[in-house]
């Protein structure tokens, strides 16, 4: 099963920042997921539609300019990377998962996948995007045959996985509070692997591998390796104060 960290290594360093994805990989971990909002001609890593949780900053993030943007600290510690930036950070040593918060796909984006593989080191089956919107999904494979698809989604539909392998993905990724062993097989009878987010606690990623998933998305990768591993961990309550 492999360990993918949600938003970076989230647990340790400020959501989708550098620092968080630094952390990641120091802890060996197979994936990172990141989100990205689409602003003026860039692509900015960013999760939250507005600003104030993140950057302690009123508004919408899409009602910033990019120059306000850069100026922004997450958490008041960190830049807001860029989707170049991110990929040029990774250098392809781990795979990424790109989930799209903003609409317009064709605004670039599969210019920075191919400068990816070009110039940072990643092979194009490292790169996955995945999305709540399925009509971006669908537009994105119709355009790019090639590009491997995940396909998000917070329900247990009556037709399990149908919805993903309709749209051709190469992936399904279903939330831990409605995933079941029957969807899993379904998935799988459908050629499709499943990740599951965002699974952080022994229980669950125990519950996971049984079921049979292909990974998790999780904030604490180092904790959730050592659990998979079989290996002590420190409670999470004690382990930010270490």
């Amino acid at each position: 099963m492999l360990i993918l960290a949600h938003r970076g290594a989230s647990f340790e360093a400020p959501e989708n920042t550098l620092p968080a994805f630094s952390r990641a990989l120091d802890a060996g971990v197979d994936g990172i997921e990141f989100d990205i909002y689409p602003l003026q001609d860039e692509w900015i890593v960013f999760h939250d539609r507005y600003l104030t949780r993140l950057a302690a900053h009123p508004g919408r993030l899409c009602d910033l300019t990019l120059a306000q943007v850069r100026r922004l600290k997450v958490f008041g510690q960190h830049p807001v990377p860029t989707l170049a930036e991110a990929l040029e950070f990774i250098n392809g040593r781990c795979l990424v998962n790109i989930e799209l918060k903003g609409a317009d796909i064709r605004r670039g984006l599969t210019r920075h996948l191919l400068n990816a593989v070009n110039n940072a080191n990643f092979k194009p089956e490292q790169l996955i995007i995945s999305s709540f919107n399925h009509h971006w999904l669908k537009q994105l494979k119709q355009d790019h045959p090639e590009q491997l698809i995940g396909a998000l989604t917070s329900a247990c539909p009556l037709t399990y996985a149908q919805f993903a392998e309709e749209l051709n993905a190469w992936s399904v990724h279903a939330d831990v509070d409605f995933v079941t062993k029957e969807f899993v097989e379904d998935a799988h009878q459908r050629n499709l692997k499943v990740f599951v987010y965002t699974v952080d606690e022994p229980e669950d990623i125990y519950e996971m591998k049984t079921m049979g998933v292909d990974g998790i998305f999780t904030n604490d990768p180092r904790r959730s390796i050592n659990i998979l591993n079989g290996l002590p961990v420190t409670p999470p309550e004690l382990q930010k104060n270490i």
